[in-house]
């Protein structure tokens, strides 16, 4: 990955490393880290080296995946839920999509907005999630990369978390966006 000098602080706190440790993984002593990032020194480009292939070799370590961004506790509704009560149930817990889950196995997903075009289109006569809910969202493993889950997002809502078969967590863009400030 290619770096720039002045980059070197940013990317280290983004890595959640001091720079005591940096140091350590890169060979070169903290002061001149420290120096490096105040732009106190013109390091020498063999030390550069060092620290940014020392950053490299973190950044894989500390990839975020989609165990770290998951949210665990998991809001769903079943096919034979009332519209009424999962809509009370989305507003009071200020979230935007459900999955749809049966003995533990997501057979589909409530959004807003599928909510919001089958009233448009049937009217108030929907009464179940069964008639209006869409297909399940995608599953994928706890160990997703973060760049993998942005594309995703992309084109899908939410995402579940899983691993052989049991659910582990749940993923939206809010979850994405959250985690990208922390």
């Amino acid at each position: 990955m290619p770096y720039n000098i002045k980059d070197i602080k940013n990317i280290r706190k983004k890595l959640g490393i001091t720079q005591s440790q940096l140091s350590k993984a890169a060979g070169v002593s903290q002061s001149l880290i420290a120096k490096i990032e105040s732009n106190r020194i013109d390091p020498a480009y063999s030390n550069v080296q060092k620290i940014f292939a020392a950053l490299d070799s973190l950044s894989h370590i500390k990839a975020i995946t989609a165990k770290d961004i998951m949210i665990k506790t998991i809001v769903s509704c079943k096919r034979s839920d009332n519209l009424r009560d999962v809509i009370k149930k989305m507003k009071s817990k200020e979230i935007s999509q459900l999955p749809v889950i049966e003995s533990n196995i997501v057979v589909g997903m409530v959004t807003e907005k599928n909510i919001v075009n089958n009233i448009l289109e049937s009217g108030d006569n929907i009464n179940t999630v069964e008639h209006i809910m869409e297909d399940a969202p995608p599953m994928i493993s706890k160990k997703t990369s973060k760049e993998a889950l942005v594309e995703m997002l992309k084109f899908f809502p939410l995402v579940i978390v899983q691993e052989k078969g049991r659910i582990l967590g749940i993923i939206t863009k809010s979850d994405l966006i959250r985690n990208m400030f922390k």
